[in-house]
């Protein structure tokens, strides 16, 4: 048994991020400023996007990739259950509804035939999750988009940099919103992108950004720039600051090497679980390569004598972390008594929940970290047939 606990979760984060850091504050340019500007430049240029707008959150991505496209009050946006809250709730930020859609319980992705099954004439736009890190059938949901003349939303918050069909997701249309917070695969503390090859889309996020200023308004401190700025639409504080693209900036540089370090973990992972009795893996999808943002095990309760919830404390007990992803949105209380929803309304969602657990997979985890998590599993499994 460990002696120390081994967090779920540890950015790497080294002396290049920190001296980018201090580069920045002995600058004193500490909120948006030329950082912000380069990392933008870099980051759409990585993901194969024409445009990007970094803001403080994925929320704030997608919030702004909703007014881009003129969501309106009574709209319905198309959201899977199976994602954390943020995905609906910018769509109640409008008076719009968040129409949830059932998942795939092999891949926990969303339910493509439950997807087209819940498109009505007032449906919008959709906003599929590239779950864990793996992306979604794209082009089969492109094609219903098409097809109902909606708009799409993705939201790939774990998905940096994950590819499709050898394309990055970030190249996709209409709008893809990405997550810099401090567990994901390029971390700058809090954070996002919001990206599109669309210019009317981007100029609108932009503005929007920062509080419906003209968009050079970050500017305006510089010799270059302007005391004078107009305020062109009522918009919202999302601005990225230059400390968090400092770290953005290095932690993209790094970006294959640290998906190199997840993949070898994941790989580890995927060859020792294959041989227990009592656990599976998410089913990989061929069309793509995941991010490794998480990696989820899914218990099979009836070859085993403890619950999910146990299952986590024992690894506890054995000084490893993890966590679960997700509790599926109908089971809160907030959407649940507002839609009035009941359990089996969702039935793969509500039944792969019980089963899931997230495990460590960090790009500073030692060999010892990954042999004591593999270890700590198949000791609770042999313990609990």
């Amino acid at each position: 048994m460990r002696d120390t606990f081994l967090p779920f979760h540890k950015a790497s984060i080294g002396e290049q991020e920190i001296n980018e850091v201090i580069d920045s504050l002995k600058s004193g340019w500490i909120t948006t400023g030329p950082k912000t500007k380069r990392f933008e430049e870099k980051f759409s240029a990585r993901v194969g996007a024409k445009y990007a707008v970094a803001v403080n959150s994925c929320t704030a991505a997608m919030h702004l990739a909703l007014a881009a496209i003129g969501i309106q009050e009574g709209d319905e946006v198309i959201v899977p259950v199976m994602t954390f809250t943020a995905t609906a709730e910018v769509v109640a930020y409008f008076k719009a509804v968040p129409v949830f859609v059932d998942c795939n319980p092999d891949t926990l992705l969303i339910d493509i035939a439950d997807l087209e099954k819940k498109i009505t004439p007032k449906t919008r736009a959709i906003m599929p999750v590239h779950y864990a890190g793996q992306a979604c059938d794209i082009d089969e949901i492109a094609a219903i988009a098409k097809k109902h003349g909606l708009k799409v939303i993705w939201d790939a918050a774990h998905s940096f940099p994950t590819v499709y069909k050898g394309k990055n997701v970030g190249s996709f249309p209409d709008i893809v919103c990405f997550s810099f917070y401090a567990t994901k695969t390029l971390a700058t503390g809090e954070g996002g992108m919001a990206v599109t090859d669309n210019k009317e889309f981007a100029d609108k996020m932009r503005i929007l950004s920062l509080h419906g200023m003209n968009r050079d308004a970050w500017n305006r401190y510089s010799k270059e720039g302007s005391w004078y700025y107009e305020i062109v639409a009522p918009g919202y504080k999302y601005n990225l600051t230059d400390i968090a693209s400092s770290l953005g900036l290095v932690q993209l540089e790094r970006a294959d090497e640290l998906l190199e370090k997840r993949k070898s973990i994941a790989q580890r992972y995927s060859e020792a679980f294959k041989e227990f009795r009592g656990i599976s893996m998410l089913a990989k999808m061929p069309y793509g390569e995941s991010s490794w943002h998480l990696f989820v095990i899914k218990l099979d309760l009836e070859m085993l004598s403890i619950g999910r919830g146990q299952f986590i404390e024992e690894l506890k007990i054995r000084n490893i972390g993890s966590s679960v992803h997700f509790i599926p949105l109908h089971l809160h209380p907030y959407w649940k008594e507002i839609y009035s929803f009941k359990e089996s309304d969702f039935p793969a969602a509500a039944a792969v929940y019980q089963q899931i657990v997230s495990l460590p997979i960090f790009p500073d985890m030692s060999e010892n970290d990954i042999t004591n998590v593999i270890d700590a599993v198949a000791d609770i499994i042999g313990k609990n047939q």
